[in-house]
């Protein structure tokens, strides 16, 4: 038997719910008394709007603790006083307290105003609800919603459209000003305003030039409580100017050198974009040699001789005109040196100098010189570009002086030779250098980057909305490079020709607002602006006094299932925010402790139904200018249970089949029973019948094998039950014995009970299910809870397959649900349904927080983290930790701050100080345990010393000793990590030898005043600096120091070639070595003859340092050659390479013959072949000389017959005795004995003439039947053996 985990899926929401938001919330980080400023997210929480079935798993739903907000001050504590004195006290009015959250009702008009209550909040601008009850009557400045960009370029070809739309209560008013005058729409029959809406639009279908209404224009949006403004909108008409027409010569270059075609476009708006094709329209393919550049010009690295093969046409595409415009081709006339365009020489090894060009260094071709610099704006790309002339074509490389590249920024482009930096900020300012090289040289160009920034937002205004009374400021802080001003206005107009407002005061990039009234209501702009670009913000200042109201509908009804968890909502509005409380059958205590909890947003949530809980409750909302309350009826519902589930059974075809579904379920509910066929909807046929408690099936066949589910539900909650039928294939009667089915896991455990409830135990019951024809081993009690990890099963405990009861030791303060697995060798079955949740109370923390560690992410702060207790060491409500820290051996006194996160920041701290940390949990009933101390440290700077007093000893060739000074703790100012060596190859001692001056490093780790260096290139100057390093990175470099190393073992020569060109000569051929690391003196030839295994003598010759070729005469046309060829300094030989000679053409065939025939095994059988061969022979002399005397028949004394056709023709049948044909033989129809096998006979080795016989009958002549009488008589020779036949058959 099998029960579903879905009971109660709808109890838990109960009858009435409303539809669930997903949003952050908007109370985080505001005050539970803020006094100062209304904040209408308080008005409604996303969690709020809930139904209690997602509560569990809805995010932002847990308990959050505020930041504490300021005090008020005795002036501001003495305005609310004679406020409240001032007012009417209504009956039941109660003073401010914390502010407490409206919570839930359904549908509209209540749902849509709060969510966009929401909405405003998570946006930053505050905003009235839509019910219309309450957006007639409350008042709100005009807001900017829609606007177009800055600088917004149109089409010629299009009316123009300039956006404008603003919202407000009334609705606003529109007028536009052009270049800061007021543009009178009326007087001009293009320009027309949309309805109910700012947008400009411009119609040109009557005719006019669209570039008569460039300029800047501003939108202004008004109502009676203030002006919102748009941005300055530029507007300008695209412009795709014509390419002016030239006659362009032959370009004439030399092979070799560099090129550039300048295309030149002309100046569009916005710019076009660039591309080169030749005049048939085929693109210019580009590479790292022939490319083009950002302005647009195609440059060429070196000019080849296949490049005179098309012309080149620049081409410019405009965006907004969908044109392309084409410049006159260039034609390219290369001068050469080799003027055959041989294509096999594009892949040659040394193409340059195969045509005959002369390679040089590399040069810049743009940007010119050696160095430049350039602006690029914060957020904007950077593109850095460096295109080089040279033969071979240059490679590019990019560095950042003291630094590297930022990876997740950097990005290269057209092959290298342009580096783009996306997003660009101040930490990417600074030197870059471009490296171009190729074997002849290398150069470089130095571009200074400086970033500068148009303004940007630190602190935007946000709108403000204030009770009477309330005190308020709007803030607008913007940063830029250079750094901007900051310029207020009010509706429009400067602040300073305002009228005087004692209640407002403006300080810089803040105005404060005291004891704001409603005549306080206006919009204000802030404008931040520098040399490169402005801001603009708006925001108003709203004043409402509201008495409070609900949202819901009133004298709701909520249905919901015995020991569910629920929550009851009640929305609300009001200014100032309103505190709300809750109240049970007209009881005078505030409900909230125990079984009840009111959240935040006034939610009152109850943790376990019961059945004294139903009633009615009653949620009272109170602010100073009155109250406003509502009414919930909460009914209680008893769940909905299978308690007769349906078993697996085991069938026969053609037999009958009852499955029983028996439910209890509340009698004031509608019950429907349904059933599933395979977790699909189970249709009934005609040999189907559905009952309140069963379903029967007749006539079982194949196909109605399978699970059925029986699902009982209500219009709350719902239970499941599934059994699975097995359909065999004779008839018999149904069974329920399941020995002779095979092994299978076991059903999962049922009707799970809690009983024995202690404070931190209770005894868990279940009933085992079937466990399908193998023994359960063991079962799995897992546990869920509901406040950190909702949803998440967790194992508890594990108990014998023996027991169907166990006590658990649980935690205080915890959620609990179990379930159970059981166990067999097959596997797992499936969870049981759940059990009943059981809350154990709660407790002081018995321990703390593990994985404390202090450090630093900046170089002023310390970032205290731990790993965060999870629920079953929380033991209480409202989990939080108090964090202590303290300069470590200093007298000062301990710093702590509660932390309800799983870390905490301390600012401006000295750089790598060290601190005591505790870290110490606590909740509602207590504080944990006292913490233990750890050390942690403040963040690192970078080092302020370098290493001094560096020396080096070359060790040898590749390798050197370095000692060094180290530097005083105090300037590491962070753990040292390390000592590092930087240290590149300036140059080689062997003239005119390109080599790398990539920077290489050398770590050296801890704190150690020597290290050594290897790895280097011999014969080689060196240049090295030294620096120490910590967490931060890299301090200051040391003074550079030079050394040279000596002279080492040559590399291996290069391209070792063996070639054969006959039979008699080896040609040897090599290149020099590419590292020669010294002065070359020669080289060493060793060469061996082999065949097989069978080696010669070794010969030794020496070359000259610029030989690289050697032939040698072979004396041996049929062995191999191996060549061993290395090169020699001073030093000694350097790596040898080695090659063997080709192999001829037959000598593998002559090397399996020269195996095979010392094989073992090919002697023996070649000398049983020969004794078989001799005797055979033996046996065929013998055989001859046995059969050398014949017995002659003699005639019968009764005369042939005419049928007898041998006497006639004279012959003689010469047989043996033993040849004789048997009795009973069959004969042919002429009379003759028909032979069986063999027509072989001595008669076949006659040569003609008659047979002659002496007196005894034996053989003295040859035999006389002639080869006619063979062809005639076919087959029909004796049967007797002949010595050849014997032989024959022998062999």
């Amino acid at each position: 038997m099998r029960r579903l985990a879905a009971r109660g899926a709808a109890g838990d929401a109960g009858e009435v719910a409303a539809p669930a938001t997903d949003s952050t919330d908007c109370a985080q980080g505001r005050s539970p008394r803020p006094r100062r400023l209304i904040d209408l997210c308080a008005i409604w929480d996303p969690g709020a709007f809930l139904p209690a079935a997602s509560w569990e798993s809805a995010p932002g739903i847990t308990r959050r603790r505020l930041n504490e907000a300021e005090t008020l001050s005795s002036v501001r504590e003495a305005q609310l006083e004679r406020l409240e004195a001032a007012r009417p006290r209504r009956p039941g009015s109660r003073e401010r307290g914390p502010v407490l959250r409206m919570a839930r009702q359904q549908p509209p008009p209540w749902v849509h105003a709060a969510v966009l209550l929401c909405l405003l909040c998570l946006s930053g601008a505050i905003e009235i609800p839509m019910d219309p009850s309450i957006q007639n009557e409350l008042s709100q400045p005009p807001t900017i919603t829609k606007q177009s960009v800055k600088d917004h370029i149109v089409d010629p070809r299009d009316n123009i459209l300039i956006e404008c739309e603003a919202k407000g209560n009334p609705a606003p008013s529109f007028h536009w000003t052009r270049n800061s005058r007021y543009f009178n729409i009326a007087k001009d029959p293009r320009v027309s305003m949309r309805r109910r809406s700012g947008t400009l639009v411009i119609d040109f279908r009557s005719g006019g030039r669209p570039e008569e209404y460039e300029g800047e224009y501003q939108c202004f949006a008004r109502n009676k409580y203030g002006t919102a403004l748009s941005n300055r909108i530029r507007l300008q008409v695209s412009k795709s100017p014509l390419w002016p027409k030239e006659n362009l010569d032959p370009v004439v270059v030399q092979e070799g050198a560099p090129l550039t075609l300048q295309c030149n476009p002309p100046p569009g708006l916005p710019s076009p974009v660039i591309f080169w094709m030749s005049s048939s329209m085929e693109p210019i393919t580009q590479d790292k040699r022939v490319s083009q550049g950002h302005n647009g010009d195609l440059y060429f690295s070196n000019v080849m001789l296949q490049d005179m093969q098309t012309d080149y046409s620049c081409n410019a595409r405009f965006h907004f005109t969908h044109t392309i415009q084409q410049k006159n081709a260039f034609t390219l006339k290369v001068l050469t040196n080799n003027p055959y365009n041989d294509s096999s020489l594009r892949n040659h090894p040394d193409m340059y100098s195969a045509r005959g060009v002369a390679e040089r260094t590399p040069s810049f071709m743009y940007p010119q010189g050696t160095a430049s610099s350039q602006m690029v704006l914060r957020g904007m790309d950077l593109l850095l570009e460096c295109i080089a002339s040279g033969v071979p074509t240059p490679d590019i490389a990019w560095y950042k002086k003291g630094g590297d590249l930022p990876s997740d920024k950097a990005k290269f482009e057209n092959f290298n030779k342009a580096l783009r930096i996306t997003n660009v900020s101040e930490e990417d300012s600074g030197e870059y250098f471009c490296l171009a090289s190729n074997k002849m040289g290398s150069t470089r160009h130095t571009i200074s980057v400086r970033v500068k920034a148009a303004p940007y937002w630190l602190d935007e205004p946000k709108n403000l909305i204030l009770a009477p009374g309330e005190d308020g400021r709007l803030v607008c802080r913007a940063n830029g490079n250079p750094k901007p001003t900051v310029q207020w206005m009010i509706n429009g107009e400067p602040l300073q020709s305002a009228p005087p407002n004692p209640n407002r005061e403006v300080a810089g990039d803040t105005i404060i607002f005291r004891d704001t009234q409603i005549s306080s209501r206006a919009v204000y702009q802030c404008n931040t602006s520098n040399e490169h670009g402005y801001l603009l913000a708006n925001a108003f200042v709203s004043v409402l006094d509201v008495p409070p109201r609900m949202l819901s509908p009133r004298n709701q009804l909520i249905r919901v299932i015995l020991y569910n968890r629920t929550r009851l909502d009640c929305p609300f509005f009001g200014s100032p925010i309103p505190t709300l409380r809750w109240f049970k059958n007209g009881q005078g205590s505030n409900l909230d402790g125990g079984n009840y909890h009111v959240y935040e947003n006034g939610s009152l949530e109850i943790k376990m139904i019961r059945k004294e809980d139903q009633g009615i409750y009653t949620c009272v909302a109170t602010n100073i200018l009155g109250k406003a309350e509502n009414q919930v009826r909460l009914e209680v519902k008893d769940p909905t249970r299978i308690f007769r589930m349906p078993e697996d059974q085991v069938a026969k075809r053609g037999t009958t089949v009852q499955l029983e579904c028996r439910v209890k379920h509340d009698p004031s509910l509608k019950l429907t029973v349904s059933w599933l066929k395979d977790d699909e909807p189970l249709y009934i046929g005609n040999r189907m019948k559905r009952e309140d408690d069963s379903l029967t099936i007749f006539g079982v066949a194949e196909r109605d094998q399978g699970s059925y589910t029986c699902v009982a539900s209500t219009e709350l909650d719902q239970d499941l039950a599934k059994a699975y039928l097995t359909v065999l294939a004779d008839q018999a009667t149904p069974t329920n014995h399941l020995a002779a089915l095979p092994k299978g896991r076991p059903d999962r455990p049922r009707d799970l009970e809690l009983t024995d409830l202690a404070e931190r135990s209770v005894r868990l019951t279940w009933i085992p299910g079937d466990d399908n024809n193998s023994p359960i081993t063991d079962y799995v009690v897992q546990f869920e809870e509901d406040q950190f990890q909702p949803g998440v099963w967790h194992d508890h405990s594990k108990f014998p397959g023996s027991v169907n009861s166990a006590v658990l030791q649980l935690s205080p303060y915890v959620n609990y649900q179990f379930r159970v697995i059981a166990i067999n060798e097959v596997g797992s079955s499936h969870p049981s349904l759940p059990s009943e949740r059981y809350r154990t109370s709660g407790a002081p923390p018995e321990s703390n927080p593990a994985d404390v560690k202090g450090e630093g992410t900046r170089k002023n702060n310390m970032e205290i983290t731990w790993t965060p207790m999870n629920a079953t060491s929380a033991f209480g409500p409202n989990l939080r930790y108090i964090v202590k820290w303290r300069r470590r051996e200093t007298r000062e006194s301990w710093n702590n701050v509660t932390v309800w996160g799983s870390r905490y920041v301390v600012g401006q701290t000295p750089v790598y100080v060290p601190y005591e940390i505790r870290v110490q949990a606590e909740n509602d009933f207590g504080k944990g345990p006292e913490p233990d101390t750890v050390i942690g440290y403040s963040g690192e700077d970078y080092p302020r010393a370098a290493p001094t007093d560096v020396k080096i000893r070359v060790l040898n060739s590749t390798a050197i000793s370095l000692q060094w000074n180290r530097v005083y703790p105090d300037t590491v100012q962070g753990q040292l990590r390390e000592y590092r060596a930087y240290y590149w190859r300036e140059s080689s001692l062997l003239k005119n030898l390109w080599v790398s001056q990539k920077r290489q490093q050398a770590s050296f780790p801890g704190d150690r005043p020597r290290g050594v260096v290897s790895r280097l290139f011999p014969y080689s100057n060196y240049k090295l600096e030294m620096v120490v390093v910590n967490g931060r990175g890299d301090g200051p470099r040391s003074e550079t120091k030079e050394f040279t190393t000596p002279e080492g073992v040559p590399s291996a020569p290069r391209r070792f070639r063996v070639r054969q060109p006959n039979l008699e000569t080896i040609n040897l051929e090599w290149d020099h070595p590419e590292h020669p690391n010294g002065i070359l003196i020669g080289y060493t030839l060793k060469y061996l003859a082999f065949n097989g295994t069978k080696l010669g003598k070794q010969i030794v010759e020496n070359f000259s340092p610029n030989q690289t070729k050697f032939t040698m005469q072979r004396a041996d046309p049929v062995s191999r050659y191996r060549f061993t060829l290395s090169a020699r300094t001073q030093v000694g030989s350097g790596e040898a390479v080695t090659e063997e000679s080709p192999a001829p053409p037959n000598e593998a065939y002559t090397n399996n013959q020269a195996d095979i025939a010392t094989q073992g095994w090919f002697i023996g059988l070649m000398c049983a072949i020969a004794l078989l061969v001799l005797i055979l022979l033996i046996v065929c002399f013998i055989k001859r000389s046995r059969g050398g005397k014949y017995p002659v028949r003699e005639k019968k004394d009764v005369p042939l017959g005419p049928e007898d056709p041998k006497e006639e023709d004279g012959s003689f049948d010469y047989s043996d005795e033993d040849n004789k044909p048997l009795q009973g033989s069959q004969t042919s129809l002429d009379g003759t004995i028909k032979q069986q096998e063999s027509d072989d006979s001595l008669v076949d080795y006659g040569e003609g003439g008659e047979g002659q016989f002496n007196e005894d009958g034996s053989f003295i002549g040859q035999y006389t039947v002639k080869k006619d009488k063979e062809e005639t008589e076919g087959n029909e020779s004796s049967e007797a053996t002949s010595p050849v036949n014997a032989i024959y058959s022998l062999a």
